[in-house]
This record gives structure tokens, sequence and C-alpha cells, in this order.
């Protein structure tokens, strides 16, 4: 596992961009699993800049989204299809059909969860899996919990959770309840995971993730035993980390 610093928000995003753009000319048609959430909209924006620019082509990639809220339908403007459509996939040359999250409107949630696996599977697997982290150390909607799940699952969302994605709904009584997410195993079975975090609210959740125990209780932890995981971290989000461990440079070999 490798921690980069990058300066700021903007530094962040133009960072993972460009690792996900070595991704997509080296593998024209690689899978990219891609996250929701503030995080990687700056990641995305770069991204849809460069296509606009003639440097990158999206035509044969496929994607895999990480969750979806049960319950809200993929043209309701908080579902995580809306976002990826609002925020990439409408602005690039990508295959809507090539497009994959996990359908939160579906009447058998569990049917729908291993169809989701077998369909990660069916693509022979995640290429580059991009991540966001909660404040509780959540990556997907991958809670704190006694044991990893391994599948795609139905989760209950915690409180601190709906809490922190309250503002992006009118009020906290809006907030779905459940999700289905991208379990542990599609997680820790991507070729390379790209983990972004930004701001002083995900300082502590970064210092236990990869300076604590592995331990479900801090699922992002798993990560550490990844063969090929890279952070990118903005200086606001390192701020513990430093003070904890002397850390100055600009890259963290762990």
């Amino acid at each position: 596992m490798k921690i980069f610093a990058a300066k700021d928000y903007t530094d962040l995003s133009r960072k993972a961009a460009n690792i996900i753009s070595a991704q997509v000319i080296m593998k024209p048609d690689a899978v990219l699993g891609l996250a929701t959430g503030s995080t990687p909209i700056g990641t995305y924006k770069q991204l849809r800049e460069w296509y606009e620019k003639g440097d990158l082509d999206f035509s044969q990639v496929h994607s895999i989204n990480l969750d979806e809220y049960k319950g809200l339908s993929g043209t309701h403007d908080q579902s995580y299809r809306y976002f990826m459509n609002h925020n990439l996939f409408d602005h690039i040359n990508i295959q809507k059909e090539n497009t994959d999250v996990p359908n939160g409107l579906a009447g058998q949630a569990e049917e729908e969860c291993a169809r989701y696996d077998a369909l990660i599977r069916s693509r022979g697997g995640i290429d580059l899996q991009l991540l966001g982290i909660g404040g509780n150390g959540h990556i997907g909607f991958n809670e704190p919990a006694d044991t990893f799940q391994a599948g795609t699952h139905v989760v209950t969302l915690t409180e601190e959770t709906r809490q922190a994605n309250a503002r992006f709904f009118e009020s906290i009584d809006q907030v779905p309840t459940h999700a289905l997410t991208m379990g542990i195993k599609g997680i820790m079975t991507a070729s390379k995971v790209l983990l972004l975090a930004s701001g002083e609210g995900k300082a502590e959740a970064v210092y236990n993730s990869f300076f604590g125990p592995v331990t479900p209780s801090v699922p992002a932890s798993i990560l550490q035993l990844h063969r090929d995981c890279i952070v990118i971290a903005d200086e606001a989000a390192l701020s513990l980390t430093r003070e904890k461990i002397s850390w100055e440079g600009a890259v963290y070999d762990c």
C-alpha cells in the first residue's frame, strides 16, 4: 500500500484522475469499479475535461458501481444511478448498457445481490476499484460490523452514515435506511484499489484504517491486505496520521 499526500482537493482529484486515465489508456476495455458521494466529484470532472479534449476514450469501458440506496429508482435525483449519469456517464462516450449500478427497486433484494456478484464475475473482475471512505471507516456501504461481509448484500445504514448523507436530502427522514452494496470480497478481488480521502472529518478514519489493526469494526482496514492499494488523501485528511507517525513526506510506503 502507498499513501500519496495531495495539497488540497483539486490536487487530489487530479492525481486520482491521472491513475484512472492511465488504466483506460493501457486497457481500453477496462472494468472500472466506481464510487459516489462528494469525494470523487472532482475526479469525474477532471476525467470529463480530458475526454472533451480528446485525450480519453471510454467507448469500450465497462463500469460497476459500488452501491445503491434501497427503494430509490434510477431516476430519483439522489439515487446513485442518477449521480453517475449526471457527474460522468452523460458527458463521456461510455455505452450506457455497459454501466452497472445495483437495482434499488428490485423486488427480491437478495436475488439482486446474487445477480450483481455474478455480473462482476462475468466481467472478469474489476481492474480498478475507486473508493471513498466514511467517517466511520466504511467503504461502499460496508458499515462497521462484527465480521466482514463477503458478497453483495443489503445493509442497514448506521445513524452516522445517514446523518452524513442527510445534506443531500431535504431532511434526515428522506434518507433511506437501507442500501445494496458490493461486499468486501468484490472490492478485495479488484486488481487495483484507489481510495480517496478529503477533509478533516476523514482524518481519524484514515489513521485507524491504515495504521490500526485489521478489523471489521473499521471496514477500510481490510485494504491493508490488498496487493495493490493506493490511497490519495489531502492534508486535512492526513492531519492525524502525520501527527501520530511523524510523517512529513509526500509518499508513504506501508
